[in-house]
């Protein structure tokens, strides 16, 4: 826990000093060594449920840098092969130009 922690707390200094984006990305990977997207974003979830944190700035800046890695992860072809799956009940395009109740 003691990693996550680190994390969090580099997450949150960056945020109070104002910090977003990619200039909060750099400043918190420099204070921790191995900040991976997914540490960051396990950080980031740390942040959003702690009831201390209520600057809602804060919030949305950690929000949106958690949004950004997770997207980016996936675009760098991150994401494990569940996520290639279809939804269960997702409709083929072409399932509803054939069904009758199109008409």
């Amino acid at each position: 826990m003691g990693e996550k922690r680190k994390l969090y707390e580099a997450l949150v200094d960056g945020a109070m000093d104002g910090l977003t984006d990619k200039a909060l990305h750099d400043y918190v990977t420099q204070r921790c060594d191995n900040a991976s997207g997914k540490k960051i974003v396990q950080a980031a979830i740390l942040a959003l449920q702690d009831p201390h944190l209520k600057d809602r700035n804060i919030l949305d800046t950690i929000c949106t840098l958690a949004i950004k890695h997770r997207a980016d992860d996936k675009e760098k072809g991150g994401s494990s092969k569940r996520d290639a799956w279809p939804a269960p009940f997702a409709r083929h395009p072409e399932d509803e130009a054939q069904s009758p109740n199109s008409a």
